[in-house]
């Protein structure tokens, strides 16, 4: 019951962001958006490093000098996976010109939709995957840990939920529509989450390499698509600041709590 919850609770983060829709009135003031872009990008760079890499390092030591090879494999691996589907799938970013990806005849909401779906991917296996090691037995992480990273995860994805729903019902797609592409782009992480931990009895023997490729799915996405975001045109330095805010806090939680 606890591993359902903790699952959970990073959509939940979402769904209550996108309700925003229905007591805001206007998408969010640039300076705000960049304050929060930056404020995810801090909490998502903490938990690669407090809660996945210095897992996967600890899960290593058995392979002496060595002991970086797996966290260095899983990170390359996880990039590169982030990569594929960024090429592979087409979206496009908020006040982004043009869609990515392969030329698609998709609606500008759906793809915009599917931008957010592609850093939730990284998200919510990291979740699963610090389950499936609580899970495994493995004594580098305590279920307070995977909470720990679930409530993080749940903090930044409040403000993704809002970015998203906001911009598309001003595009006149209604609050209730907004509300429902907002949340949906978050029900991926569970679904990751779940996956992960269905897979425990296999990967719990490559736990250090799946702990490292979560992190570096998480960080291509914070450099190739939050950061950016969040420090171009005017008001960078909001989004600096939320940076931060989000890799203390993030830090905060993961040491705290364990």
């Amino acid at each position: 019951m606890s591993v359902s919850i903790g699952l959970l609770i990073p959509f939940l983060g979402t769904t209550l962001g996108a309700a925003c829709v229905f007591v805001l009135k206007d998408k969010l003031e640039d300076s705000v958006q960049k304050l929060l872009l930056g404020f995810a990008s801090g909490v998502m760079i903490a938990a690669s490093v407090w809660s996945l890499i210095i897992p996967a390092l600890d899960e290593s030591q058995y392979l002496g000098r060595f002991a970086f090879v797996p966290a260095a494999v899983g990170i390359v691996l996880g990039m590169a996976f982030l990569f594929l589907l960024d090429v592979i799938i087409p979206h496009m970013h908020i006040d982004a010109s043009s869609p990515e990806g392969p030329h698609s005849q998709l609606k500008k909401t759906t793809m915009l939709c599917l931008a957010v779906t592609l850093h939730n991917i990284p998200e919510g296996m990291a979740v699963g995957v610090v389950f499936a090691s609580f899970l495994s037995g493995a004594k580098t992480i305590s279920l307070i840990d995977a909470f720990a990273l679930a409530i993080g995860i749940a903090i930044q994805n409040f403000p993704e939920g809002a970015i998203i729903s906001l911009p598309l019902a001003g595009d006149g797609n209604g609050k209730l529509k907004a509300f429902f592409y907002g949340m949906l782009s978050g029900i991926v992480e569970p679904i990751a989450g779940l996956l992960s931990i269905l897979l425990i009895s296999f990967i719990v023997p490559f736990m250090p390499y799946l702990l490292s490729f979560a992190a570096g799915a998480m960080l291509y996405v914070v450099v190739e698509e939050l950061i950016p975001e969040a420090s171009s045109g005017t008001h960078s330095n909001n989004g600096t600041i939320g940076f931060g805010v989000g890799f203390i806090l993030m830090m905060i939680l993961d040491v705290a709590l364990s």
